[in-house]
C-alpha cells in the first residue's frame, strides 16, 4: 500500500528563520534545513491544515498504523509539488502547468503575497512514479519518505515566471495581490536523505528546466488542437 499528499505545515512552517533574497526567500545558511530541505520529522501537529488537508494527515496516519501495528508493507509519500508534461493546472491547483498555460495563452495570473518570492520544490510524475517503483522492490512497513524535488529541483514565483517567459518567448499578463491564501507556506523544499538511504539507486531525472520545456510543448500542442 502507497498513500502519497502534500503536507501543509504553514503555521510552524512560516516561522523558519528565512531570509529575504532578490528572487526568493530562502531559509538561513546557518539552519539545519539548509543543505537538504526539511525532514520527515518536522511536525504536522498544530498546524492549519484545511479540512482537504487534514483528511490527508488522516490517511498518511493510517497508513502508518497498518505498516507499524499490523506489520504489513506499507509507505507513505509527502509529495512536494507533483507535476509533469501531461499536467493539466488551474487556478488553485497545478502551479507550474497552470503558469505555463497563462504564459502562453495570455491569460491573466495572480501572483498571492509573500511578494511572489515563495518557494516551492517541484517533481517530475516520471521520478516520483520511479520511486513507488523503487520502493515496490524492497517495500518497508509504514515508512514515511518526502517525495519532491528537493535542492534539485525547486523554484520561486518569481524565478517560475521568469523561467515562463523566456521559454515562451513573451512577457507575461500578471498582476500581484498582497494578500496571500490562507494556510499558504513560503518556503518548502523536501528532504529525501532518507528514501535516498535507503534506495540508493534512485535519482532525479527531470530538473525545473526540463519541467517547464515538457509542460511548454504538451500544453502548446493542446491550446492549438
Amino acid at each position: 500500500m502507497i498513500h502519497h499528499y502534500r503536507p501543509n505545515l504553514s503555521k510552524k512552517h512560516n516561522f523558519l528563520p528565512l531570509v529575504e533574497l532578490e528572487h526568493r526567500w530562502e531559509i538561513d545558511t546557518k539552519h539545519e534545513f539548509y543543505k537538504e530541505g526539511i525532514p520527515e520529522t518536522f511536525s504536522i501537529d498544530h498546524t492549519k491544515h484545511s479540512l482537504f488537508g487534514a483528511s490527508k494527515v488522516a490517511a498518511d496516519v493510517l497508513v502508518q498504523e497498518y505498516g507499524k501495528y499490523f506489520g504489513m508493507k506499507t509507505g507513505v509519500f509527502r509529495g512536494g509539488c507533483l507535476t509533469g508534461l501531461n499536467h493539466s493546472g488551474a487556478k488553485l491547483h497545478g502551479f507550474l502547468s497552470y503558469l505555463m498555460k497563462c504564459a502562453i495563452t495570455g491569460e491573466h495570473y495572480t501572483v498571492f503575497g509573500y511578494k511572489g518570492k515563495q518557494v516551492r520544490d517541484n517533481i517530475h510524475s516520471w521520478d516520483l512514479v520511479n520511486m513507488f517503483w523503487h520502493f515496490y522492490q524492497n517495500p518497508k512497513q509504514g515508512e514515511v519518505y518526502n517525495a519532491g524535488g528537493g535542492r534539485f529541483s525547486n523554484c520561486s514565483m518569481a524565478e517560475a515566471i521568469t523561467l515562463s517567459e523566456k521559454i515562451v518567448g513573451k512577457k507575461m499578463n500578471y498582476s500581484y495581490i498582497e494578500t496571500n491564501r490562507i494556510g499558504d507556506h513560503i518556503w518548502w523544499i523536501s528532504d529525501l536523505t532518507k528514501f535516498k538511504t535507503h534506495y540508493p539507486n534512485w535519482n532525479w531525472k527531470y530538473g525545473i528546466n526540463d519541467i517547464l520545456g515538457q509542460i511548454f510543448e504538451s500544453t502548446t500542442k493542446r491550446v492549438h488542437e
